[in-house]
């Protein structure tokens, strides 16, 4: 009888849903986001019919990634597949648990096994792969409200294949650079009205750290790297801060760290790399009573760092982010924050050995000395 019950309602169900036309189903699903677009799509063939198309998937990308409402963004995406591609590849998080490979004997030795030539690489091959392909698009959130949208096209200082930019350590600084000149934005600031709680001074914000948890709670950072050629992109920061740094350098400034774990495996020793996004915030205005807290970004950059906490080299993060483009994402952010997390550990465990190693140098040498001393001396008095 239940059984009966429920074909009953199932085939209301699908002839009412039959009567109504396509506009209407349209009209529901472009309202959606994007993890309710894809969920709808699964549901029936109509929905998974409509939801194909681009438009909608352009809506989604476009509240999400207000950058992609550009018209060079625009036609960007389209040129590597449409929207819903760029949404498939962007959304989901890198995550890469890799570095559980990471063995501190093979490691330890590398600086014999690889010459410095192997190590820093020459620029055969790099031919296929120019920054000027690459293009970063980021977009800041506050509170669920865009507060910064900038696209950076090519990678500065990486003109030529005999630059210097394929030794010296990689980064990029995207308050320095413009991507068209008539990108030209104001200075990004939070203030009260958008939501920052009022501060009666830097000394109370000392103690509590008020201010400092609500920044860190409400930013949201998404920095994609598309590459033209290979027509794929990925998003290489991880949506939530990892961690940060409260009054330095100085007592007015904030730093908010986000990131990912990237794939190096076949360009450098450690097998796995850290793709660090440095966001940083200074209190620029604090009047009496704490009418008013305004907050200026001033940094905004990401560097790839190895295992030793060195910084990557130009020629050797193009060849990362390349692979990072294609490497295994998640929708589970959970896991990608335990990827980051296990990341920080194994870096850890590697540097207290490193330490030890190196205690155990220092010690034999101390020693060897000693007994040099000691031969001497005894040598000496039997003269």
């Amino acid at each position: 009888m239940p059984n009966l019950r429920f074909r009953a309602l199932s085939t209301a169900t699908i002839e009412s849903m039959a009567s109504l036309s396509t506009d209407v189903f349209y009209d529901i699903l472009r309202r959606l986001d994007g993890p309710s677009l894809a969920s709808a799509a699964c549901s029936c063939s109509t929905f998974c019919s409509i939801s194909r198309e681009e438009r909608l998937w352009e809506n989604v990308c476009s509240s999400m990634w207000p950058s992609t409402n550009r018209e060079d963004v625009k036609s960007l995406i389209l040129s590597n597949g449409g929207f819903r591609k760029f949404y498939a590849d962007c959304f989901p998080l890198i995550v890469n648990k890799e570095v559980t490979e990471y063995q501190w004997n093979g490691h330890l030795e590398y600086p014999e096994e690889w010459t410095e030539a192997e190590y820093y690489g020459d620029t055969v091959g790099l031919e296929s792969i120019s920054p000027l392909n690459f293009v970063s698009v980021v977009d800041i959130r506050y509170k669920d409200k865009t507060i910064c949208s900038k696209v950076l096209w090519g990678i500065p200082n990486a003109n030529g294949s005999n630059s210097w930019f394929h030794n010296c350590p990689f980064r990029i600084d995207l308050l320095n650079y413009e991507a068209r000149d008539d990108d030209s934005e104001g200075e990004v600031t939070l203030s009260v009205p958008d939501g920052l709680p009022p501060i009666n001074s830097m000394e109370k914000e000392r103690k509590d750290g008020k201010l400092w948890k609500e920044l860190r709670d409400g930013l949201r950072l998404s920095w994609i790297v598309v590459n033209r050629k290979i027509k794929q992109a990925a998003n290489v920061a991880s949506w939530s801060p990892l961690g940060g740094q409260r009054h330095w350098p100085t007592d007015k400034d904030f730093v908010i760290r986000f990131g990912s774990v990237l794939p190096a495996k076949d360009i450098l020793p450690c097998q796995v790399v850290e793709c660090i996004l440095i966001m940083k915030f200074r209190v620029v205005c604090t009047e009496g009573n704490g009418v008013e807290t305004t907050l200026k970004l001033t940094e905004l950059s990401m560097q790839l760092e190895d295992m030793e906490g060195a910084h990557v080299n130009g020629r050797n993060s193009l060849l990362i982010l390349k692979e990072a483009l294609s490497c295994r994402r998640s929708k589970n952010y959970s896991e990608v924050v335990e990827s980051c997390h296990l990341y920080s550990k194994v870096q850890s465990e590697f540097k207290e050995e490193k330490m030890r190693n190196e205690s155990r140098v220092d010690r034999l040498c101390i020693l060897s000395g000693i007994a040099a001393f000691v031969t001497f001396w005894y040598a000496y008095c039997k003269m």
